[in-house]
């Protein structure tokens, strides 16, 4: 009985020892294996490993217009502050607070009893003056034919004469002083100087007024114009524009529609704080869209990249060395090229160092390595609507705008990156 006991025992030790080895075994072939897989992950594509999964669109050829979108404030034209001459009482007011008025319509009436009378003065003393002058004329023409007769002698002509051309003198003193007693009583009157509409009015009759008191400001609202800075990275660019009075629009909250004016100043100076030049557009304002003071965005157009190549902006990756991106070839190649940034619009870039009608990865670039291969992705993104305006640029707040009817609608679509 004990030996048959004893046999069950060594039976059972020989098993678990020959399991022990298998499993040790296992472990050792399972660990060698991972090891090669990771070695194969490790080499990539470039090492003949499974190619990066990308998605890829073509680069095309289009004009770029290159625009320009700011913040501007719309200013009057012409806006002047009207004051009196003289210091005097108003007797009369003739305009209502916030009234269009025309230019030589009458604003304001001072009192003028006194002008009136200095007037009334002045011509009096001219009309008395004048007709002494006109009795001297007839005294020296009587005494030109005695002097033919031989009746007097010349020089009682001669005196004659004198006291006619110091007559005449008299009579022009009068008239230069009638003229002044009639500006003087002009200014009793107040006229709007030009067409535009009047602001507040804090004069009624009777308030005694001086030349250092403004009575009213007349503001011009049509034509109105557009004030706008723009960077002076597009100072040649503007100074074109405005040489063809370039188009230029004002987008304003809750209107559709922009308002179309043109381009007609640059300022002299750039503003060296900031960085910008100062434009100004006019623009037809017969509605009153544009109000003085105002915020509104401008955009201009300041010149045309012509036959530009065009691809999405996410193919663009920034590194140390500067922009590039990767351009895949017919056997599925991708190359890393330099590319240099000509103009930003939309979700588009216009780009240098790429032809039109290569492919450009626009998602997966960061599995993939120069001169490793590529498998396209089989999923096809969205349709992209057109470009709506685009992110702010990097230059002075400037804004692509995607050009009407430039986009073209054979560019792949760009999915987000995760």
């Amino acid at each position: 009985m004990k030996k048959n006991v004893a046999v069950a025992l060594a039976g059972v030790l020989i098993v678990a020892v020959a399991g022990g080895w298998w499993s040790m075994s296992g472990d050792k072939l399972a660990a060698k294996n991972a090891k090669s897989t990771t070695a194969a992950g490790n080499a990539g594509p470039a090492g003949g490993g499974a190619a990066a999964l990308v998605t890829l669109a073509t680069a095309e050829k289009q004009d770029v217009p290159v625009t320009v979108q700011v913040n501007g404030s719309v200013v009057s034209l012409n806006s002047v502050d009207l004051r009196p001459q003289v210091t005097n009482t108003v007797s009369g007011v003739h305009v209502k607070e916030g009234q269009f008025v025309k230019a030589g319509q009458l604003l304001f009436t001072l009192d003028d009893r006194n002008d009136q009378a200095n007037l009334a003065r002045a011509r009096a003393q001219q009309q008395k003056d004048e007709a002494t002058m006109a009795d001297l004329e007839r005294q020296y023409k009587r005494s030109q034919d005695l002097v033919a007769q031989n009746f007097i002698a010349k020089s009682a002509a001669d005196a004659t004469l004198s006291q006619l051309e110091a007559q005449r003198a008299a009579v022009a003193a009068d008239r230069a002083a009638v003229q002044s007693a009639q500006v003087a009583l002009g200014y009793a009157t107040l006229r709007a100087p030009i067409a535009g509409r009047i602001g507040a009015v804090n004069i009624y009759p009777g308030t005694l007024v001086q030349p250092t008191l403004s009575l009213v400001t007349v503001t011009q609202l049509d034509p109105i114009a557009v004030s706008f800075p723009v960077p002076e990275g597009n100072l040649q660019d503007l100074l074109e524009a405005a040489r063809s009075q370039a188009r230029v629009e004002a987008l304003i909250t809750g209107r559709k529609e922009p308002l179309v004016g043109s381009l007609n100043f640059v300022d002299n100076t750039v503003d060296p704080l900031i960085g910008t030049v100062r434009a100004k557009a006019v623009f037809a304002n017969a509605d009153q869209g544009l109000w003085p003071g105002q915020f509104v965005g401008t955009r201009i157009t300041v010149r045309l990249l012509n036959g530009a190549t065009v691809v999405p902006a996410a193919a663009l990756m920034m590194l140390s060395d500067g922009t590039s991106l990767y351009v895949v070839d017919q056997a599925k190649t991708a190359t890393r090229r330099k590319v240099k940034t000509l103009h930003t619009f939309g979700t588009k870039v216009a780009v240098s160092g790429v032809e039109p009608g290569e492919q450009v990865v626009i998602e997966g670039s960061q599995n993939v390595r120069p001169g490793g291969k590529v498998r396209v992705d089989a999923k096809s993104a969205p349709a992209n609507p057109a470009d709506p305006a685009g992110p702010a640029s990097a230059s002075g707040g400037t804004t692509g705008i995607t050009p009407g009817g430039a986009a073209s609608s054979d560019i792949k679509p760009v999915r987000e990156r995760a």
